[in-house]
This record gives C-alpha cells, sequence and structure tokens, in this order.
C-alpha cells in the first residue's frame, strides 16, 4: 500500500481536535496535557501536512470516483490479502495497529486512487500492444525450496523416478507456509513484484504439467518448479482489460504520474484549509 494511505490514520484522529478546548488527554502526576496541546504538538510534527494532504485527497477520490469502487471489490481485495498471508495475517495486522475496518478503508483508498489513474489514462493501440509483450496471463505452481543445488537435484531425480510433488514438498521443502499444501503458491502474473525474477522466468517457460528439470537458483536458495496450470497467451484482444489493468498498476508506481494525476483530481475541490499553520500542505497540488 501506499505510504499516502496509510499515513492518513495516524495523524487524523489530532487533526479533529481543533477548537475542542483544554479538555485532558493525559494525566501524568495530576498536570493535565490538554487537547489543545496535543493538538499543537502533532501539527508541529513534520509529517503533519503531509497527513493533511492525504486526507484531503482521500476525500476528493470519494467525491469524484467513489463510485466506481463497490464494498464488494474492497471484501475481494481483503480476502485475497488475507488468503495470501495465510495465518500470518493477524500478525500484519496487529504489527500495523490495524483493525480489519481500517485496513479495508487502506484497501478502499488504493482502489480510489486506482481509479483515478484509469480514468485519467489514455490507452493507445502502441501502449497495449507493448504491454502485451510482457503479458503472461496468472499461472498457478507448486514449488519446493531447498538451501542446496545438490538437493534441488536430489528432488528433481525422484519427480523423475515418479515420487509425488506433494509428498517431496512435504519432505524436503524449507518453505513453511507451502510445503504442507503441495508447494502451492498464489497465482501470479507477469506484474508480480514479490516473486524472484528467476523464479517467474523459470516458471513462464514450463506447460502445464511440467516441472524444472534443473534447480532455479534464487535469492531464498534453490527451488524445484511444477506447472499446474498455464493459460494460453491468446491475442490482445482476449486480454485487452487486463493490459489496461497492468498498465493503471505500473502508473500506481509512478511518482510523477500521480501527482500529475492528484493535481487534476483537486484542481475543481473547493479547498479550504482554516489552520494558517498548515495552509501550505498542498505544496505541488495548490489548487489556485
Amino acid at each position: 500500500m501506499k505510504k499516502w494511505l496509510v499515513g492518513a490514520a495516524t495523524l487524523g484522529i489530532g487533526l479533529t481536535l481543533a477548537g475542542c478546548g483544554s479538555q485532558s488527554v493525559a494525566t501524568i502526576d495530576g498536570n493535565n496535557i490538554s487537547k489543545d496541546a496535543f493538538y499543537s504538538s502533532l501539527k508541529a510534527n513534520p509529517e503533519a501536512k503531509q497527513v493533511l494532504r492525504d486526507m484531503i485527497l482521500d476525500k476528493g477520490l470519494e467525491t469524484q470516483y467513489g463510485a466506481k469502487v463497490s464494498t464488494s471489490e474492497v471484501d475481494a481485495k481483503y480476502n485475497e490479502y488475507k488468503a495470501q498471508s495465510g495465518p500470518s495475517f493477524s500478525a500484519f495486522l496487529k504489527q500495523n495497529d490495524l483493525s480489519a475496518t481500517q485496513f479495508k478503508d487502506r484497501i478502499r483508498e488504493n482502489l480510489l486512487m486506482q481509479a483515478a489513474v484509469r480514468a485519467n489514462t489514455r490507452f493507445t493501440p502502441k501502449m497495449l500492444r507493448e504491454q502485451f509483450r510482457a503479458y503472461q496471463p496468472k499461472v498457478v505452481v507448486d514449488q519446493i525450496l531447498v538451501s542446496k543445488a545438490a538437493t534441488a537435484k536430489e528432488v528433481i531425480a525422484k519427480l523423475a523416478a515418479g515420487q509425488s510433488f506433494a509428498t517431496l514438498a512435504k519432505r524436503y521443502s524449507t518453505d513453511v507456509a507451502t510445503k504442507n499444501k503441495s508447494g502451492r503458491i498464489a497465482p501470479f502474473d507477469n506484474t508480480n513484484s514479490s516473486l524472484d525474477p528467476a523464479f517467474k522466468s523459470a516458471a513462464f517457460k514450463l506447460k502445464s504439467g511440467e516441472y524444472t528439470k534443473m534447480p532455479v537458483k534464487t535469492q531464498y536458495g534453490y527451488e524445484v518448479i511444477q506447472m499446474i496450470r498455464h493459460p494460453k497467451r491468446g491475442r490482445l484482444s482476449d486480454h485487452e482489460n487486463e493490459l489496461k489493468n497492468q498498465i493503471v498498476t505500473a502508473r500506481m508506481g509512478d511518482s510523477n504520474q500521480l501527482q500529475a494525476i492528484t493535481s487534476k483530481v483537486l484542481r475543481h475541490r473547493k479547498i479550504t484549509i482554516h489552520d494558517k499553520g498548515l495552509q501550505s500542505a498542498l505544496g505541488s497540488l495548490e489548487t489556485v
């Protein structure tokens, strides 16, 4: 998730405290820390303007693109993250001090930004052709991760002798998250950035039912990969919407593209920052 999506929750509570008077937020040895003092301290934080900018942008995105992001879409993405994380999902939420509802809010913010990027992208035939050259449909693979090339070769020899991939994964794989699941990992396509490039390259060369005949060296060790389902690439016209989604994903990682689009989103919004100390929060996104 983008930093501007996660940060908005951090200071949002503090920014609502303006004008709340001298009510106490904490007491130490009988000495009160007032809401006014708390707010002033938060406002002085170098990240305060960034957080306010994020909150304003989020409101602008919601106004303009809220109808394009459904609750079911947010829930589906949430469940996808949860399934990919497995047993560690609760620890992830706790580590980031997020409830399930707050995490869904972050997902919605991300999807709103994607909607803005898509709406402000002109998908030319040339752009689609270039994206199609790199395109790989989502594949399903099983993998066995080991620490030594010799062990990987032993696994490959046993596969050639007819032993099942699931049995060998359970016996040999050092990946505790997948070894008891036949080595199955989440489906992935060419846009996946979490897998080692060497792993992806080797996997995409396999046909359904094939496995790598040589160990695949990655940053994590040595892999043996079995292709479970490798859909045919088809024609560009068969995947036009997927190609557009991949282009949007790439643009989501381009800070210059995002700044141009966020400036456009806010250009026609009526924005007033009442606190003089925060009036420069929009910076280069200033809408005058």
